[in-house]
């Protein structure tokens, strides 16, 4: 595989940093740019991110020393450097889609974190063992972008990628009702215990636009691409509670669900087993060998013994069992700033990289 020339466009937020710490020796993609804020730009990304580097290992000595650019203003030179990038920022929705198509539209393919072209009906949101065929729908949205090279995909919501993981083996028993209460880390909002202490010792039942993320991405993950854009599944029916929980890294979810066809304890757990998909098929250099991890142990999955399950690329699952009102119920987990960001991210590059849509 050849070697391609990335950004990372927010690359001082907490996203941003766990992109550069992923990719500081990735196989495929270097990192040649970085980007942030007009109040970032200009100086090395060492001294624009300072104090508030939050990952366990040091900033990338290459990355350090780059200087950042600003994202908006410096998009044509930025584009003109890379294959594509990798984006991340923190502004308001319509900013960032305006962003994003100024990247596309300058032949620049975007990869992004953000969730302002997720309900765009031509941007595909992959969760690259689920749902690898919409990216099918990259030449319709070209033609609608009047590009010949550039596109946008998106990746899902991070709180959803343990449950809907673990939910699409079983949709060949007809899945009907889902209920979910997500249990999510503090890095989800940008945040370590030092920058927000109000979180020790505290559970806060809100978190802004989160249950709506987590009912309606699953139905873009499961729909079908028609007459040029991806139309919504329309079950199974979602319900969810989000609440932000005392957690450095780490999204847990309860959830409930029911069948058409009720499958046995055992089919379903043969089902999680032998579940496997393009990812693993084409074994790209961020892929877990095993996407689904189960645990027998009846206090299993742990937040923090089992969030870096397969480099944090796996959804863990446990405790297994009927329910009096749906079906069955069970646990889960993910990593939300690898799988759920930006390791799902980059895998979701690799996808497309090893499928050829970088090429010119």
């Amino acid at each position: 595989m050849k070697t391609y020339r990335v950004a990372v466009v927010g690359a001082t937020g907490m996203v941003g940093q766990r992109f550069l710490s992923l990719l500081e020796n990735h196989p495929w993609f270097e990192v040649v740019a970085v980007a942030a804020s007009a109040r970032s730009a200009g100086r090395s990304y060492r001294e624009a991110v300072g104090g508030r580097w939050a990952m366990a290992t040091p900033i990338p000595q290459k990355t350090g020393d780059l200087i950042v650019l600003d994202a908006d203003a410096d998009a044509a030179k930025i584009a003109g450097m890379v294959d594509f990038v990798f984006c991340a920022v923190d502004m308001k929705k319509e900013e960032i889609r305006a962003l994003e198509e100024k990247y596309a539209k300058l032949e620049c393919p975007v990869m992004s974190n953000n969730s302002a072209h997720r309900s765009t009906p031509d941007v595909p949101m992959i969760l690259p063992e689920l749902n690898p065929e919409h990216m099918e729908i990259v030449p319709f949205q070209r033609k609608r972008l009047g590009t010949t090279h550039g596109f946008i995909s998106v990746k899902p919501n991070c709180s959803l990628q343990s449950y809907v993981s673990a939910i699409h083996p079983l949709r060949e028993f007809g899945v009907s009702k889902v209920l979910a209460c997500t249990y999510q880390a503090i890095s989800g909002a940008g945040k370590t215990f030092a920058t927000w202490p109000e979180m020790v010792d505290n559970v806060i039942p809100y978190i802004g636009g989160e249950e709506e993320k987590s009912e309606q991405e699953p139905m873009k993950i499961w729909g079908r691409i028609e007459n040029g854009v991806i139309v919504n599944a329309q079950t199974p029916a979602i319900t969810t509670q989000c609440l932000r929980v005392p957690v450095t890294d780490g999204h847990m979810a309860a959830v409930f669900l029911s069948f058409d066809r009720k499958p046995s304890i055992q089919e379903i757990k043969e089902r999680w087993a032998a579940f496997s998909g393009e990812p693993q098929k084409l074994r790209l250099p961020s892929a877990p060998e095993h996407l689904i991890h189960y645990f027998e142990e009846p206090d299993m999955p742990q937040t923090r013994l089992c969030r870096d399950t397969e480099h944090g690329m796996a959804a863990c699952i446990g405790r297994l069992r009927p329910d009096s009102q749906y079906d069955y119920k069970f646990v889960c987990l993910s990593h939300n700033t690898i799988r759920g960001a930006a390791g799902g991210a980059i895998l979701m590059a690799e996808l497309y990289a090893a499928k050829g849509y970088f090429d010119r």
